[in-house]
């Protein structure tokens, strides 16, 4: 409706050439790229005596290493002035029981948030991460009993659960000329929870 072009690709982002085909793809479409949205994502909650190894290794491959490959490759095909902005999440620095491999992963992203700050600066790019607290997405609802999802709202200083439009408005701003003096930063957009 504003006039703009889109064009959806699929790709399993834990797969070793996702990374290269998404850009190649917007690269027939657009003719280059000038920012990447990391926000691939999956949680599988369990205590980590109870977390199998198959688990353990998908949500790696997705979360961890599915974001590395998609900054590596925008790290050599984004045009100078991009932005790259990550996803995190707000259980890292709450670490509650469940969420140890996911809050790991998580984790891990911050760390090459700031580093690839750092080694992309000089071209103008900055990158950023967006560390949603609690929001009212699938991801987030499902396995939650309406009593968790109660006592979880309890914990947010603003009393509700985030909406995707919150996160949409702080990857938005990331995305924009007007963030171009915010580089290695980690926005943590929960309500003030943590």
């Amino acid at each position: 409706a504003g006039g703009g072009k889109a064009v959806a690709v699929q790709a399993d982002i834990s797969s070793p050439s996702a990374a290269a085909d998404l850009f190649n793809a917007a690269d027939e479409g657009f003719g280059s790229v000038d920012i990447l949205v990391n926000n691939a994502g999956i949680l599988k909650l369990a205590p980590l005596a109870e977390t199998d190894d198959a688990s353990f290794e998908q949500q790696i491959a997705i979360n961890l290493t599915g974001t590395f490959r998609a900054m590596r490759e925008a790290a050599r095909r984004l045009r100078d002035g991009g932005r790259i902005i990550n996803f995190s999440s707000s259980v890292v620095g709450a670490y509650g029981p469940t969420y140890g491999v996911y809050a790991a992963s998580k984790a891990a992203v911050e760390a090459m948030t700031h580093v690839a700050s750092k080694e992309l600066g000089r071209r103008g790019i900055t990158v950023n991460a967006v560390a949603p607290g609690p929001v009212e997405t699938e991801l987030f609802m499902t396995g939650k009993s309406d009593e968790l999802v109660q006592r979880i709202v309890g914990t947010i200083p603003l009393g509700r659960l985030g909406r995707p439009d919150d996160i949409a408005s702080v990857v938005s701003f990331l995305a924009s000329p007007e963030a171009g003096w915010v580089n290695g930063q980690v926005l943590r957009a929960n309500g003030g929870m943590i």
